[in-house]
């Protein structure tokens, strides 16, 4: 996708201002005084054509390395923070400063008061991190006067956005299949929130359960946090039958898990548990925690890989997408005759 070339620059301000380019790279630097009447002038004509200074062009001419907006929800949890290690750790190399701009509300006026603080300054271009609904909002809402790229779970079909993906998709299917492959006749899950109707890793697990005709659990919603997982499993625990559960994340698995073992339930013998990331802590679970990898710093990289070729070639790469691993712990086997 070319960049936009109706895109209003310096000259088409200075027209609509009937000033010299001089007057208006002064009044809009701030270094050089100029006249309250040019001035408002300016700002005038900055504001009806949505003007925003072009950071890569800037640095470019000046020398001085251009910085990359991301636009996230969160910057601790796992995902998040990993992800944009890997944004941070890319843009530096490429010689970017990268300014994390925190979406704290999906009240319209604050995601574009988040937009607007950060496209203030002289930016490059910006990422936004889509793994909720608020960061699929934020997507809606950014100007199509900047290059924006995005980091997403679930793979689709390519849009106007670039996108890096990690196609949980394909990571909830197969761990559906590892788990039907053991032996269990079905399998339980217990999603993370979903940005669209269901997550790649609950579409995944879905459709691995019809592929092999199981019957299809009714899913059970939870947010990202183990005492949630520890909550959503009472219900598991008032159904017998159940014998494998699949975990929208790690940290969901850890509190599925500490409901089963509170009453006796033995892991894997009496249920099995796979959960979702490979979180550092994983592998130190007791029993350790049969999972599926996905790489978010590996994420963070490809999505400024693609904006920054964006940004040298002056037109948009294809989406980059990942298929996550299974990595069988100890968590999962098959299940008691």
């Amino acid at each position: 996708m070319p960049l936009d070339r109706d895109v209003p620059g310096i000259v088409d301000v200075a027209e609509k201002a009937g000033v010299s380019l001089s007057t208006v790279s002064r009044v809009l630097s701030g270094r050089t005084p100029v006249s309250d009447r040019l001035r408002q002038k300016v700002e005038a004509a900055v504001a009806e054509l949505g003007y925003r200074p072009n950071a890569a062009a800037q640095s470019l001419v000046s020398g001085r390395r251009s910085t990359v907006a991301v636009f996230a929800r969160n910057t601790i949890r796992y995902g998040y923070a990993a992800t944009l290690q890997g944004i941070e750790e890319a843009a530096r190399a490429a010689g970017y400063v990268v300014m994390i701009a925190v979406v704290e509300s999906d009240d319209p006026r604050a995601i574009a008061a988040a937009i607007d603080g950060a496209l203030s300054q002289p930016l490059a271009g910006a990422i936004v991190i889509e793994f909720d609904d608020l960061g699929v909002q934020t997507l809606a809402a950014m100007p199509k006067t900047v290059p924006v790229v995005a980091a997403a779970g679930a793979r689709r079909p390519p849009g106007e956005v670039p996108h890096a993906f990690l196609d949980d998709y394909a990571g909830g299917y197969e761990a559906t299949k590892y788990l039907l492959a053991q032996g269990h006749r079905t399998v339980h899950h217990v999603a993370i929130p979903a940005t669209r109707p269901g997550t790649g890793r609950e579409w995944g697990w879905r459709a691995a359960l019809e592929e092999a005709g199981a019957s299809v659990p009714a899913v059970l919603r939870a947010n990202y946090s183990p005492t949630s997982g520890y909550d959503v499993a009472q219900t598991l625990l008032g159904m017998p039958e159940t014998t494998a559960v699949l975990c929208g994340n790690d940290e969901l698995a850890i509190g599925v898990a500490r409901a089963y073992q509170e009453v006796g339930r033995r892991i894997p013998d009496d249920v099995s548990i796979v959960g979702f990331d490979d979180q550092p802590f994983a592998r130190m679970w007791t029993p350790a925690l049969t999972t599926v990898r996905q790489d978010f710093v590996d994420l963070g990289r490809r999505t400024f890989a693609l904006l920054g070729s964006w940004l040298t070639e002056g037109h948009s790469s294809p989406d980059s997408a990942v298929t996550p691993e299974l990595v069988v712990r100890e968590s999962a086997g098959a299940p008691r005759a």
